[in-house]
């Protein structure tokens, strides 16, 4: 029907984003918010481009072509997508949906002059913004000219970065369909953005205004820089006036022109404070009425304010929801387990039923609100010191969250909120036998566990989980495993204190460290080692271990010459670490007895880089150091002032760190094997649901809450609607970054390392192995891509323990997040890698094969020429 080609804005609302696309659905739903001035106009609709489609039949197959290419192959990408846009512009635009676009302007004014833009139905989303993507004409006169930047803009949703956009965020080409804003062209003295959210920081309460002269395509476009001012509570709070030189100005003939500003008026504000507070409130109202923050354009017209688009701040981190007023404070959780990806909802859920403390969700990340310990004296203390300890830039952040005495209240004590914040613990007796006994009753709750597990189905098998829940939590609540992590911890700082006052040394427990008894994740590494010297002299096996890709090949192995060991052997160390992954707190992660491909690039390096009995060697140099360190640190403390005294407290702490510190890694170790316990029951129990045909796939229920996947069992009805909404945000979350802090305000407060004791132009992070170390950087964002020679410096975003297997064959480690006590660094110790974390942009900043040095007693990374 001709009625459906074209729909006037004021027709449209927010929920017809599949007629008039993204662009044109706001903009309808603006042009109904009371005080909103949007100028007039109309949308081809998507009907329209549908039928455009439709004449042209060679597209469909280039559609299936382009949706086979890789997203990095910017030549077939650029060449297919530009066939596309010319087969669509040259289709002639039939007489019923050229009439209708003619009569809408016809009522509007033909020879009035327009802007003509593209509006698609997967843009201006929470999830994906799509900015830029496709394209906008201004001042466009006349309807032959506007007839042909319509086809222009159909044409505009195959450009090379649209198409390259889609594929990168999975999204199917055939989905998404065009249609067409056409508005009344508005002459502004002055134009620019407004973001009613601060997008540098997220604070909420804090709106920013970027204004020019002229058209806001000038601001846009990067050819000036604007004014910008920053309103808080109705008033302007700061100000920077720019010079600004050029101006994008309309052409009466149709097109545009730079034009030079005169000198005079270069450094005058484009607007007023009062001005500027206006165009806020205006901001906040359209923030109401969408319900979530905006990035709006808008034009100043005779002192009136008018808005040409508005559309979602997507790069924002999303708040905890608290249900209340009140200020909070939260520290992220993901930074301390080295883990800071988005999770999955049941791996959200299951982390929280299993947590220690209560937390919240955020972007797909965890969080503790640590605002009763800020606001009460008594625990503050404790809190930072920990927090300080752990990672000096959450200190930071905090301390500068707190330094705003407006924010967090004072309280008199720290009432309900979590366990005391303070490292503090009972004192224990420094015996062997207590780690024994740990790992004893761990082991036998971990195999009762799976003895009872094994009949509980439907809804039963939810009962038995929650109460598996409970005796996880008790299991790592009790006091002797609590005081034996802490007594390895407290020994650790009280010797590098302590050594560093009276010689003088930094960091000398790192050497005392070396080969720590009952480390699991360290053993996990050098276990690896004796794999490889299994299949090292297998030529057959290591030929076929090159071209694996299946996850089946264990059972491909025992038809080769020395097969059946390498098998054995590869089996043998999936049995005691196969439930270890990379992001393991995530439950819904793959883990290595699910995909062992994964291990088999480091097995190789292993294979290539060391030479047969690496692990016992390496062991045992590692324990000869440490040994040789305690007795030259002892006979040093001897030679002091009350030297004796100072060593026999010393020797006290190096065999407490020495019984206890490779416990540390045990806690996670036992974790993860319940986790897998758990996994695999509720996979067994969602094979049943697809069997039932009540999920699509088994691997739906990763998108489900721990209850909400209860209720599924119980009712045999899932919403699916509620699965792809899930499956699409969680997607959306992987472009955000998680800060370390986050407040109520949305405001991502980024700590700082308060040092001038650095290099000018090296990376400051945290000093956690001492040693200074140079080589190759190797950044690897993916350990089952690693491709490692002896002697390259791992450089990486995180590192859980299951990239200990990576820390046997390299000389150094850089990460962006960790700090003293985090796995990556307590494991960097035990094999004496010089390692530098907390590392803000160590990724992005250090570049693949680069040669760096690395300053693990100070805590600096140098980029070498």
């Amino acid at each position: 029907m001709i009625e459906q080609y074209v729909l006037d804005l004021q027709e449209v609302d927010e929920t017809q984003v599949a007629v008039v696309g993204g662009k044109g659905a706001h903009l309808g739903g603006l042009s109904r918010i009371e005080g909103i001035r949007v100028p007039g106009g109309f949308c081809v609709t998507t009907d329209a481009f549908r039928r455009i489609m439709a004449e042209a039949p060679s597209i469909d197959d280039r559609l299936d072509e382009l949706s086979r290419l890789n997203p990095d192959d910017r030549e077939a990408i650029g060449t297919l997508s530009a066939q596309i846009r010319r087969t669509i512009e040259g289709i002639a635009i039939p007489g019923d949906l050229t009439a209708a676009i003619t009569r809408a302007l016809a009522q509007l004014g033909e020879q009035a002059a327009y802007t003509v833009r593209s509006s698609a139905t997967a843009e201006d989303l929470p999830t994906a913004s799509f900015a830029g993507q496709q394209d906008t004409y201004l001042n466009v006169v006349g309807p032959t000219a506007i007839l042909q930047h319509v086809r222009r803009c159909w044409a505009s949703l195959f450009t090379e970065r649209a198409v390259t956009y889609r594929q990168r965020n999975g999204i199917d080409h055939r989905t998404v369909h065009m249609a067409v804003v056409v508005q009344q062209m508005v002459f502004p003295h002055a134009a620019g953005i407004l973001f009613t959210a601060d997008p540098v920081t997220g604070n909420r309460k804090v709106a920013t205004v970027d204004a020019g002269f002229g058209l806001g395509e000038a601001l846009v476009s990067g050819l000036v820089n604007p004014d910008v001012y920053k309103v808080r509570h109705g008033e302007v709070v700061a100000k920077a006036i720019a010079a600004k030189q050029r101006a994008v100005h309309a052409l009466p003939a149709g097109g545009t022109q730079e034009v030079a500003i005169d000198s005079q008026r270069q450094e005058q504000p484009a607007l007023t404070d009062a001005q500027v507070v206006r165009l806020v409130r205006l901001g906040r109202r359209i923030e109401a009425h969408f319900g979530r923050p905006q990035d709006i354009e808008w034009c100043l017209v005779d002192d009136g304010f008018q808005i040409v688009q508005s559309r979602p701040i997507t790069t924002l981190f999303p708040i905890p929801e608290t249900g209340d007023q009140e200020n909070h404070v939260y520290v992220s959780v993901g930074h301390g387990q080295m883990m800071t990806d988005p999770m999955k909802p049941l791996g959200l859920s299951v982390w929280r039923l299993t947590a220690m403390v209560p937390m919240c969700e955020a972007g797909g990340r965890l969080f503790v609100d640590v605002t009763r310990r800020l606001a009460s004296p008594a625990s503050r203390a404790g809190l930072l010191d920990v927090m300080g300890r752990g990672d000096p830039l959450i200190r930071d952040a905090l301390e500068t969250v707190l330094d705003r005495d407006d924010f967090v209240p004072s309280l008199p004590d720290a009432g309900p909120g979590g366990p005391p914040a303070s490292g503090a613990s009972a004192p224990i007796e420094t015996d062997p036998a207590i780690v024994t006994e740990l790992i004893e009753r761990s082991q036998a709750s971990i195999a009762a566990l799976e003895r009872d597990i094994r009949t509980k189905t439907g809804p039963a098998l939810f009962d038995f989980l929650l109460a598996a829940f409970e005796e996880h939590k008790r299991v790592l609540s009790d006091p002797l495993n609590l005081q034996a992590i802490m007594a390895g911890m407290e020994a650790t700082w009280w010797l590098n204190d302590k050594l560093q006052e009276w010689l003088g040394e930094k960091n000398a427990a790192d050497t005392l460290t070396l080969s720590a008894p009952d480390n699991v994740t360290s053993e996990m590494g050098l276990a690896l080692l004796d794999v490889a010297d299994v299949i090292r002299p297998q030529s057959e096996v290591v030929a076929f271990l090159r071209g694996v890709e299946d996850e089946g090949f264990l059972d491909e192995l025992a038809k080769l010459a020395g097969g059946t060991e390498a098998r054995d052997a590869i089996e043998a160390y999936l049995d005691r670490y196969g439930m270890r992954c990379v992001g393991e707190i995530d439950i819904t992660r793959p883990r290595w007895r699910e995909r062992p491909t994964t291990l088999v690039p480091v097995i190789l390096d292993n294979v290539r880089n060391f030479e047969p009995g690496a692990a016992e060697r390496r062991f045992e140099q590692g324990r000869q150091k440490a040994q040789k360190k305690e007795q030259d640190v002892l006979s040093r403390l001897r030679a002091l002032p009350d030297g004796d005294q100072k060593a026999d407290e010393a020797k006290r702490m190096i065999d407490q760190v020495r019984t206890f510190i490779g416990y540390r890694e045990y806690p996670k170790y036992g974790i993860i094997s319940r986790y897998f316990v758990y996994k695999q029951a509720l996979l067994e129990e969602a094979e049943r649901l697809v069997q039932a045909n009540v999920l699509a796939e088994k691997e739906d229920i990763f998108y489900l809450t721990f209850q909400e996947l209860h209720d599924v069992v119980r009712s045999k009805r899932v919403d699916d609607q509620l699965i792809q909404q899930r499956k699409d945000a969680f997607r959306s979350y992987h472009a955000l970054t998680p800060p370390r802090v986050l407040t109520s305000d949305g405001e991502a407060v980024t700590g700082a390392y308060r040092r001038d004791d650095v290099p000018a132009g090296a990376l400051i992070g945290l000093p956690v192995s001492a040693g200074t170390i140079e080589g190759r950087a190797r950044v690897i964002l993916d350990m089952a891509k690693a491709d490692l020679e002896a002697g390259d410096i791992l450089v990486t975003t995180f590192t859980d323990p299951s990239w200990s297997p990576l820390f046997v064959g390299i000389a150094g480690l850089v990460t962006e997040v960790g700090g003293l006590m985090t796995h990556g660094a307590v494991i960097a110790r035990e094999y004496g890698l010089p390692a530098v974390v907390g590392v803000e942009q160590a990724t992005r900043l250090i570049r693949d094969g680069q040669r760096i040095r690395v300053h693990g007693t100070d805590g600096y990374v140098e980029i070498l020429p």
